[in-house]
């Protein structure tokens, strides 16, 4: 199945967190904050969105850092996915 996210939508992907810290510590489950890093799985069309014309500046593919708390998260054919708004993207990671 493959999703299609219509207007400024973007839907992404969790890029999975680092389960040792820098020092080796290895951290527990509980431990581990949710992670703001994700990759670019399907791109809306951008175009007039609430009166507004929308460029959209992310492509397929592309890791990016999103807010912590963004979107909505959906479960497709066993993938956990999120879908955000553009805005809700803070960079690029390059």
């Amino acid at each position: 199945m493959t999703v299609k996210p219509l207007g400024d939508r973007v839907v992404i992907k969790n890029v999975e967190a680092e389960e040792t810290t820098k020092s080796g510590l290895i951290l527990a489950g509980t431990a581990k904050e949710k992670p703001q890093m994700a990759e670019v799985i399907a791109v809306g069309p951008g175009g007039n969105v609430d009166g507004k014309e929308i460029t959209m500046q992310v492509s397929v593919g592309q890791k990016v850092i999103y807010s912590k708390y963004a979107g909505t998260e959906v479960k497709i054919d066993g993938e956990e996915l999120i879908i955000v708004r553009q805005n809700d993207i803070l960079a690029i990671v390059e």
